[in-house]
């Protein structure tokens, strides 16, 4: 064993002659501790909301979507649909025609989107869990009926439970007529609503109609806004969205989830690492107490750095024993905290002790846990430790001549 490290590690588990040292050692161990186990059970509790919220954002927004460089919308015939649908890892291909509408429903009015989708659309397994009342049908013995989000049916009151209930879409023509009536410059539209969803408000203000109503309701008999393509869970985004970028080429954008929630990213991230940055300066004060701890350690052990000295011990060797001594208060407190806050995520994880509101009941906090996060706080700890300890040591090699002096 390297003859610093023996010494320091001596040191640190002996008995000190003046009891305060003790107390301050472990004060400073006990401050990485915290700060350490604070960082692991943040970084883990951001981890869970950017979880809990991408699940939310991916039961409505497809792997990939596939939209026109230039205008709104576009011919679908360009893309051979029915050989796309045909490879390996595609699960669903929906052709959607989305626009701005007039929805009424009795006296109240709202302004929403009505996205028709084809069949496929029905093939997303994670449909289900966004339904608070109802169920997602849009084709009932050959009626047409619609899904509607939460904001729809708050602003316009819409009993889902009332079978003759028909919600009014107003969409402007295209088509210039000669009336004095106003709303003949309208084609309106009614139809039946079978279910109620929520997944946050950019989606929630959505009406979901089958792709024929919606094309009679605009007047849009062939063209498409744009294509969602779901994949199946074994296939690779990126390696697809490279191959369908080139198959289809310049005169489409492809967009994985990220690309279509770019600001939800960002917003996740930045709120993420701003909390990390406020707590690596909590772990940063707590680290630099060790230079106050081995400033006291020098002068407890001034007799026996004399000894050293006197047995041929150099200033590196000295220096050496202190910075080691730093680093093991350092290493000890960070495993230590590292090793709590697993524990207490894991406890979090099984248990739930820790709840938030939810929309029906109390919820778990959730918590999810990354291997990276945990090699994250350790080099930020071990490298903020370095330049403490570092500190520390050369401080204690500048008043070894004055300990000789004394002595």
């Amino acid at each position: 064993m390297n003859t610093s490290a023996f010494i320091a590690r001596r040191y640190l588990f002996s008995k000190k002659s003046t009891n305060a040292i003790n107390i301050i050692s472990g004060i400073s161990t006990l401050g990485v501790l915290v700060g350490s186990a604070a960082l692991i059970i943040i970084l883990s509790a951001f981890n869970g909301i950017e979880t809990s919220v991408l699940a939310l954002y991916n039961s409505f927004t497809p792997d990939l979507k596939v939209l026109p460089v230039k205008g709104k919308t576009f011919d679908p015939r360009t893309l051979d649909l029915d050989s796309l649908r045909k490879l390996q890892n595609v699960l669903s291909v929906t052709e959607v025609l989305e626009e701005k509408a007039l929805l009424r429903y009795g006296k109240n009015q709202f302004i929403g989107t009505v996205k028709g989708v084809s069949n496929d659309f029905l093939k997303n397994p994670a449909l289900d869990s966004t339904l608070q009342v109802g169920s997602f049908t849009l084709k009932d013995e050959g009626r047409n009926l619609a899904v509607i989000g939460s904001s729809v049916q708050i602003s316009l009151g819409i009993n889902v439970k009332d079978q003759m209930a028909r919600l009014q879409i107003y969409s402007p023509r295209h088509k210039k007529i000669n009336s004095f009536n106003p709303l003949d410059e309208f084609v309106v539209r009614n139809i039946g609503v079978s279910g109620v969803f929520s997944v946050e408000k950019d989606f929630d203000d959505m009406v979901i109609t089958p792709i024929s109503f919606t094309r009679d309701l605009l007047d849009e008999p062939q063209d498409i806004s744009y294509l969602e393509i779901n994949l199946k869970n074994n296939a690779h985004v990126n390696s697809m969205q490279d191959m369908l970028q080139q198959k289809f080429g310049s005169g489409y954008i492809l967009r994985n989830s990220q690309q279509q929630n770019i600001s939800l990213f960002k917003l996740l991230n930045v709120e993420k690492w701003a909390v990390f940055l406020i707590l690596t300066f909590v772990v940063i004060i707590a680290i630099f107490n060790i230079i106050g701890t081995l400033t006291m350690l020098v002068i407890d052990k001034r007799k026996d750095i004399a000894i050293l000295t006197s047995l041929g011990a150099d200033k590196k060797l000295i220096h050496n024993i202190f910075f080691f001594e730093g680093m093991l208060i350092s290493l000890i407190g960070c495993l230590a905290g590292m090793a709590l806050g697993l524990a207490f995520s894991l406890a979090q994880q099984t248990f739930g002790f820790i709840t938030m509101k939810g929309n029906i009941m109390d919820q778990p906090y959730p918590i999810t846990l990354k291997p990276g996060d945990f090699l994250l706080v350790f080099l930020t700890v071990i490298g903020i430790s370095v330049i403490a300890s570092g500190i520390s040591a050369r401080l204690s090699v500048q008043k070894l001549d004055e300990i000789n002096q004394e002595l």
